[in-house]
């Protein structure tokens, strides 16, 4: 087996960060409605910084995978980086290619994450059309 794919499996039975914040800043929920993956993130935000950060959810392997190698590179980092992230960002992260079949599954988890900041800043939300531009 690939060793980047055996990271996915790896992440997807034994995710980093899963779980919930208790008196979290910030909860969002979001949905990859034609795979079926449903995810919520917990947010904690300290001095402009992602301080601490839980998912909770279901879906397919790359959904489970993407969220939880997504939060091990994103916790530390500034909001404004966060929400500058992207489609390859996520590639990267996962280190296997992605099929755009697998697009909104890869990308769920990161979509999640920029929405739950945005919300806690008050801002618009994204939606999937403002990622499609990442997919070429």
């Amino acid at each position: 087996m690939d060793i980047y794919a055996q990271n996915i499996l790896e992440h997807f039975k034994n995710p980093s960060n899963k779980g919930f914040i208790k008196g979290a800043d910030v909860t969002h929920n979001e949905a990859n409605l034609s795979c079926g993956d449903k995810l919520k993130v917990d947010l904690k935000i300290k001095n402009n910084k992602l301080a601490d950060f839980k998912f909770s959810g279901g879906g397919c392997a790359i959904s489970q995978a993407a969220i939880s190698i997504l939060g091990e590179q994103i916790i530390g980092k500034s909001l404004s980086l966060i929400l500058k992230l992207n489609f390859d960002d996520v590639k990267k992260y996962l280190g296997v290619s992605v099929s755009e079949r697998r697009a909104k599954c890869a990308l769920l988890g990161l979509i999640t994450v920029q929405n739950a900041i945005l919300k806690s800043k008050g801002k618009k939300l994204k939606k999937w059309n403002d990622y499609f531009f990442d997919l070429q």
